[in-house]
């Protein structure tokens, strides 16, 4: 084997060196990442605010702050999009932490101001003082005294209120229990069926009373959870996903909602469930004797 001389090994040897080095600053460099970009949107009815000791374009590293602020009458439900750095999805305050390009979306919804029960009336006033009218047999409108009230929900015979604390309220007739909610803490959202009774607390987690003959009550096993809804026997859930579940009865194929995705919200009738998904299209199962899912046509719908 031919031997280099010593100048000319020398010499790749530093040509080796160099090449290393090379390869190193580039390694670090493709390691350090950037600089990324963060595009933030926002529903109707909030907007956010991003804030960091840098301006944008970010480096690899970077934590943004971020809060959403519901607009009066709203109240924000999660963020998303790319939120797989996210602090926490359901938190209106939060930051995201920059490793890559992100887009992602604030959601908010209008709070429920007035609910209409089986035969009765609620409405939710600006000072969080409750106003009801109607058949008034079980109680169902003795909310006079509620404060600071931030969402109603009106069931057959009941009524139901979250308070700003995150506790609730109900009144009306609990003879299958739908009233029992003086220990529930940390709600965000209730729904009032027929004879049941089902609230989303803040760390996505639901909770039911009530009626529980259809399983309807069943909703322990659900995760991740921004919207709840309670029909005539069944409950519906819409996750942070788009996706939504459901539980209760089925006759009329109101619970088959496990083909929907990109849903932005849900609403449950008595026997048929309707989804707004979020190009503003909607869908719907359950019952169409009287063509109540005949919304293929529509669009554009917020």
């Amino acid at each position: 084997m031919k031997k280099l001389g010593s100048r000319r090994h020398c010499y790749a040897a530093r040509v080796s060196i160099f090449l290393m080095m090379v390869a190193l600053i580039a390694g670090m460099v493709g390691c350090g990442g950037g600089p990324y970009n963060l595009t933030i949107t926002s529903t109707a009815g909030g907007s956010v605010t991003a804030s960091c000791n840098t301006t944008p374009p970010y480096t690899n590293g970077t934590v943004v702050d971020l809060v959403a602020t519901p607009d009066p009458g709203c109240r924000f439900l999660n963020w998303t999009g790319d939120v797989s750095t996210i602090g926490n999805v359901t938190a209106a305050a939060t930051n995201i932490t920059m490793n890559h390009n992100y887009k992602i979306t604030a959601n908010f919804e209008y709070t429920f101001m007035v609910s209409a029960g089986g035969y009765h009336t609620v409405g939710l006033k600006t000072d969080g003082t409750v106003v009801a009218v109607g058949q008034n047999l079980p109680g169902q409108c003795n909310v006079g005294n509620w404060t600071d009230i931030t969402q109603v929900t009106a069931g057959l015979f009941h009524t139901v209120g979250v308070r700003a604390n995150g506790t609730v309220v109900a009144a009306g007739d609990n003879y299958w229990g739908q009233c029992n909610v003086d220990g529930w803490t940390d709600v965000i959202q209730v729904a009032a069926g027929n004879l049941h009774t089902v609230g989303l607390r803040s760390n996505s987690i639901a909770n039911a009373v009530g009626y529980n003959s259809r399983s309807q009550c069943v909703v322990t096993g659900w995760a991740h959870i921004i919207q709840v809804e309670a029909g005539w026997y069944y409950t519906v859930g819409l996750n942070s996903k788009g996706i939504v579940v459901a539980v209760g009865e089925n006759v009329a194929g109101q619970c088959n909602v496990a083909g929907w995705t990109n849903i932005a919200q849900v609403s449950a009738g008595g026997y048929h469930t309707v989804g707004l998904k979020s190009n503003g299209t909607v869908v719907a199962v359950g019952y169409n004797d009287y063509g109540q899912l005949d919304v293929g046509g529509w669009a554009l719908i917020v």
